[in-house]
Order: structure tokens, then C-alpha cells, then sequence
């Protein structure tokens, strides 16, 4: 009998299909206003690299504070309408920055509680997208349909950007959000016409304390989940660890200018979209085992490709590196949420999928302190080579769990 996973040919079920489109439209909105609010802040109220700064700060937050009572709403209420309003308090929140520009009464702390605000959407739909999916497609669907959530994400990443600059650029601000605004109450309008299977909730009556704790406990103690979980932080830390580093070493010892460094940066996206779409056929031709582990060998070679630039300084390695970290970790998103559909139970998902999110967010500032740490007092080439450091030891950790030896998705996991 063939041991790896045979490709669907089963057309995903049209609630899907409606969750994806609402998907596409979000993820889009979300990067529209992430790369149209600094620029408005920059050309329309002369901010300064300590304003911007406090922005990002402002819009990362509700991914640490948030992401664990987001989680076990979803395991409590369904998850179609958390993510409806979710999505809704996006909406309002850039229908709300439109006003504001409009009235001519936008400042950086409007920006900053209504990007706060919107943020706090994001993370609900986050948590209750994956959540989500395994009531609306079959089992051996799982990876197709979450290769198409991811596929949507990398082209609103690599898209919201340009666009939003050119926007921006060519009509004002008002333009970017009247879009981002558009954009978003057309995922909310999706979503309301979504159907949801009706599932057993959770007891409202219990302490949501211990429904927290029983979710991390379960993640951590689970063989398969605990590796996934350190895998995905140590390559947080090195990722940001790297970012922190890169555009200064790019300039100083690569010599590149502004737009060949855009230009490196932009293979990421362009990676992004080239992992989604090879996840598929990845997970229908291989043991599931290798498949996940592609991500995190493919982040040690880009690791290796980035640290060969201070032997051979060339703007074609760090292209082909930015490519890597995009297809391959792209992969690992992909297939790592489809082995927790997969084992984790119902009406647990919501609060596993938070844990997943609050540790990687949380990673996220421990490696841009470190890298800014390191790269003051050793230089960048320091930060590259401590980065491959971690990308090597984020691969180790996946290697030797005994998700390397997985033919296919395990069973779900016991209540």
C-alpha cells in the first residue's frame, strides 16, 4: 500500500470556498492599512523613526495579550461569528481611520489605538481560521485547503505593500483605506453567509482559566505538538534575529542600494507564493513526515546562503536566501497546521492554535532585541552567522522528534 497521502480530487465544499475568498479579501485589508498607516505617518505627520516604531509596537501587541482569550472564545462560541466579529472591529476601525483622514484629524495616537483595535481583529480571525477549517472539509483535504488560506496571505503580502504605496502615491491616504475598508466588510459579508456544522461547546460555566491551562498542557505534553511549538520559536528568534541585521548589513558590506535591497526583500514574497503552491504536491508524493520537514531544512540552507555573503558579498545569494525563507518555512506553516488539525481535539483547537500564535508572536521581540543586541556590540555578521546558528538547531529539534518518522496524519488525539 503506497504510505504517503494521496491528493484530493474531492472539490472543496463551498462554505470553504467562502472562507477563502473572506480570507483573501481580510489578509488583504489587513496588509493595505499595515503598509499604508506608516507611510501616512511619515509624509502626513512628519513622524519620526520613534513615532513609527511605537506604532509597530502598538500593532503587535494584541498578538501577545489577546491571542490566549481570542483562542478559548473560539473553543466556546462559534467560530464563524467570532471571526465575523472579528473581522468586524477591523472594519470599523479603518472605516473609522477614513473619517479621520477625511476630517483632517488623524495623529499618531489615533493611529495607534485604532491599528491596536484592528489588530485585536486580526488575531480573532487567526485563531478561528484553523479552528475552523477541519469542520468544513474532509480530513484528507486538510493540507489543500490550508495551502489556499496560505496561498491568499502571500499574495496579499507581497501585493498590500506595492499597493498601498502607489495608493498612497497617486489619490492620498484616503484611497488605501477606503480599499482596506472595502475589502474587509466584504470578508465580513462572506463570512455571515458561511455555514458552520453545529459542535458540542466547551462548558461556558468552567473556569476559563483552567480551559487555558488545559490547552498549553495539552500542547506541551503532546510528542508531536511540543516539537512544533520549539521548532517554530527558536526559528522566530533567529528570523527576527536576522531582520534586525539585514537592511544595514545589506547597505554596509553588500553595497546595495534602496532598491536592490527592495528587491531582495521582495524574493520573500515571491517564495511565500512558491511554497504554497508546492505544498500540495509535497504532502500527495512524500511521507507527511518529510514534507514538514522541508521548512526547516529549507531555513538552514537560506541561513548558510545569507552567512556566504560575508565570504562572497553577492545581492543573488541574499535574493536566492530571502526565496528559501519564503517557500520553505511557507511549507512548514502549511503542514504544521495541518498535523494540528489533526490530532488536536474539536473543541480544543481554538485554544491550541492560540498557544501557537502567543509563543511565535512572542519570539518574534526576544530575537529583534537579541539581533539589535548583537549587531550593536559585534556587528551584523555576527547576528548572520548567530541566526544560522538558530536555523540549524530549529531543524535538529524537527529532526529528532518523531515527527520524522510520520508516514501519514496520525490519529486524532484521545479527550
Amino acid at each position: 500500500m503506497n504510505s504517503t497521502t494521496t491528493p484530493t480530487t474531492t472539490p472543496l465544499p463551498r462554505a470553504f470556498r467562502n472562507l477563502a475568498w473572506s480570507n483573501l479579501a481580510a489578509q488583504s485589508a489587513e496588509q493595505l492599512s499595515l503598509a499604508a498607516v506608516p507611510l501616512v505617518a511619515v509624509l502626513a505627520l512628519k513622524a519620526g523613526p520613534g513615532e513609527i516604531g511605537f506604532l509597530a509596537a502598538i500593532q503587535t501587541l494584541p498578538f501577545l495579550l489577546v491571542s490566549v482569550p481570542l483562542g478559548l472564545l473560539a473553543d466556546r462560541m462559534s467560530r464563524r461569528r467570532l471571526m465575523v466579529w472579528a473581522e468586524g472591529l477591523r472594519a470599523a476601525s479603518l472605516l473609522m481611520l477614513l473619517a479621520l483622514v477625511l476630517w483632517s484629524k488623524l495623529g499618531i495616537a489615533w493611529l495607534a489605538v485604532l491599528g491596536f483595535l484592528g489588530a485585536v481583529g486580526t488575531v480573532g480571525f487567526s485563531v478561528a481560521a484553523p479552528a475552523l477549517v477541519p469542520a468544513l472539509v474532509p480530513r484528507d483535504a486538510l493540507a489543500v485547503a490550508n495551502g489556499r488560506l496560505e496561498l491568499a496571505r502571500s499574495a496579499a503580502f507581497t501585493a498590500g505593500p506595492a499597493l498601498a504605496g502607489a495608493l498612497v502615491a497617486w489619490a492620498g491616504a484616503s484611497a488605501a483605506f477606503v480599499l482596506a475598508a472595502v475589502l474587509s466588510v466584504s470578508a465580513v459579508g462572506l463570512l455571515w453567509s458561511l455555514g458552520e456544522a453545529p459542535r458540542v461547546q466547551a462548558a461556558s460555566r468552567r473556569n476559563p482559566l483552567l480551559d487555558v491551562r488545559d490547552g498549553a498542557r495539552f500542547v506541551w505534553r503532546h510528542e508531536l505538538l511540543r516539537p512544533m511549538l520549539m521548532t517554530g520559536a527558536v526559528f522566530n528568534i533567529s528570523w527576527f534575529v536576522l531582520q534586525a541585521a539585514y537592511v544595514p548589513y545589506a547597505v554596509r558590506v553588500l553595497g546595495l542600494g534602496a532598491q536592490a535591497v527592495g528587491f531582495t526583500l521582495a524574493m520573500y514574497g515571491a517564495g511565500m507564493v512558491f511554497g504554497a503552491l508546492l505544498t500540495a504536491r509535497a504532502v500527495a508524493h512524500m511521507p507527511f513526515g518529510r514534507a514538514i520537514q522541508i521548512g526547516p531544512a529549507a531555513a538552514v540552507v537560506a541561513g548558510a546562503l545569507m552567512a556566504a555573503t560575508l565570504v562572497v558579498p553577492s545581492a543573488a545569494l541574499a535574493s536566492l536566501s530571502f526565496f528559501l525563507f519564503g517557500a520553505g518555512p511557507m511549507v512548514w506553516v502549511i503542514t504544521s497546521a495541518t498535523l494540528r488539525q489533526s490530532v488536536a481535539p474539536p473543541a480544543m483547537l481554538g485554544r491550541v492554535s492560540a498557544v501557537f500564535l502567543t509563543i511565535n508572536t512572542g519570539a518574534r521581540p526576544i530575537g529583534a532585541a537579541l539581533g539589535g543586541l548583537v549587531g550593536a556590540t559585534q556587528g551584523e555578521s555576527a547576528c548572520l552567522l548567530l541566526a544560522l546558528a538558530g536555523f540549524v538547531l530549529q531543524a535538529g529539534i524537527i529532526f529528532a522528534s518523531r515527527i520524522a518518522t510520520l508516514r501519514r496524519l496520525p490519529a486524532l488525539a484521545p479527550t
